[in-house]
């Protein structure tokens, strides 16, 4: 199975947000699933692709030119797809996909957690999206989605929703579940 996972990039995070995200990629890899990630250098992104690498697992890499300018090409994936724009990253990771997991980040992870979840709400795929709120970390926005579906934005019988994970091991028992 080929396991999206979307997480921040950034190098001045908690060192256990690090060790979550080194210990799924670690899980992913034992399970003999493929990781499919940004391929940027940094934060979790770095984590969790070596924790995948600690398994000897096979580590796909999608990045848009505009990372590879910054110099953070990260050189852990086994395959690296160079793609034009991060949209294109975005529907890359997409259409390569089984199934995405959501780990602490910033606006490139909410941007690519929302774009699954719409997409899958209008209906262009049925692919799970586990989002890990491990420590409480995604505890504002479940609040936020609770009171779109209050007022209605959200349909009270959605079609297509996010599975809450409380930590990594429950994010796996869910994959396995798949």
């Amino acid at each position: 199975m080929n396991i999206a996972v979307f997480c921040s990039s950034s190098n001045h995070i908690a060192d256990h947000y690090r060790q979550s995200a080194f210990q799924l990629g670690k899980l992913i890899a034992g399970d003999g699933n493929v990781l499919v990630y940004g391929g940027a250098t940094g934060g979790l992104m770095d984590s969790v692709a070596e924790g995948a690498k600690s398994k000897n697992g096979n580590i796909v890499g999608i990045i848009p030119q505009a990372v590879i300018k910054m110099k953070r090409q990260s050189a852990i994936p086994t395959e690296l797809i160079v793609v034009d724009t991060m949209s294109e990253r975005k529907e890359r990771m997409k259409s390569i996909s089984d199934v995405f997991v959501v780990l602490p980040g910033s606006y490139g992870t909410l941007d690519e957690m929302l774009d699954i979840i719409a997409s899958g709400v209008v209906g262009e795929h049925k692919k799970p999206l586990i989002l890990v709120n491990e420590g409480g970390f995604y505890e504002l926005f479940l609040s936020q989605i609770n009171q779109m579906r209050m007022e209605h934005f959200i349909p009270t019988e959605e079609k297509y929703k996010p599975i809450i994970a409380n930590s990594i091991s429950h994010c796996m028992e869910l994959i396995r579940s798949i």
